[in-house]
């Protein structure tokens, strides 16, 4: 089982990405699925590249989704992508090459955002420069550590890690109302972790975070090089900000009452 990888993914309705990811993870010596219940076609497709499909509800919590995918993966390496990702040729072959290192017990990747079908290169996204935070550990050793956080997710381990060249392409929000949708549904779980942070809210927050957040993206992070898509972008996270926030002043006011 030396150098093998298991490559997980979770999955929730995702019929139109599936297919294109499972498809440049062929390398990988077992995939698994960790499916919240998709209504679609979802695993109809994976079972064709042989993946593993495990049923689970979500629960609002990705880092046990992730660390159960961990339990379920069978071989030293673990690779997890999500369904809109692809893993590069490059990747693939820097993939197989790095993990033959005994001393690193882990990997970040590069991601490449793509939204609209457009290449993000600044803002949010940015992957390089003083800014740059599009690097993610998603390749590690199955028992060097953890996910931790419902949303917004880590895997927290132990050990040396280093970083691979090759970019995990992102085709993430390929109109305007996909993204919306996923701002609105992530708000929620990030209210909901705010929340069991125990995190404190009040108006002023509510109005300058969002704003901050904006400046942030836009102006700091040179979002405004991304042209129009860059300034829809630096708006819709900046609304996820407010989203977020809002949902907890209002549940914490419930509870209050």
């Amino acid at each position: 089982m030396k150098d093998k990888i298991s490559a997980v993914i979770l999955t929730k309705n995702e019929e139109k990405n599936i297919k294109n990811c499972l498809k440049y993870l062929r390398f990988c010596d077992e995939i698994i699925l960790i499916d919240d219940f998709s209504k679609d076609k979802t695993t109809k497709f994976a079972k064709k590249f042989r993946a593993k499909i495990f049923k689970r509800e979500l629960k609002n919590n990705f880092a046990l989704q992730r660390n159960f995918g961990l339990i379920k993966a069978k071989n030293p390496w673990v690779l997890f992508v999500d369904a809109d990702e692809v893993v590069s040729s490059d990747l693939k072959k820097e993939i197989i090459d790095k993990i033959k290192k005994p001393d690193i017990q882990g990997y970040f990747l590069v991601r490449k955002d793509y939204i609209f079908g457009k290449e993000m290169k600044h803002g949010e996204f940015s992957t390089y420069g003083w800014f740059g935070n599009a690097k993610l550990l998603r390749l590690a050793r199955k028992n060097a550590g953890k996910w931790k956080r419902n949303v917004h997710e880590f895997w927290e381990i132990k050990g040396e890690t280093n970083s691979l060249k090759n970019p995990i392409l992102h085709y993430s929000h390929p109109d305007l109302k996909s993204f919306i949708d996923n701002i609105d549904s992530f708000s929620y779980f990030h209210s909901k972790a705010l929340e069991k942070e125990g995190k404190q809210v009040s108006l002023l927050k509510i109005i300058i975070w969002p704003v901050g957040k904006f400046a942030y993206n836009y102006i700091f992070r040179l979002g405004f090089l991304d042209g129009l898509e860059g300034f829809i972008v630096a708006i819709i996270m900046s609304f996820h900000s407010f989203l977020a926030w809002t949902r907890l002043w209002i549940h914490s006011k419930e509870n209050y009452n």
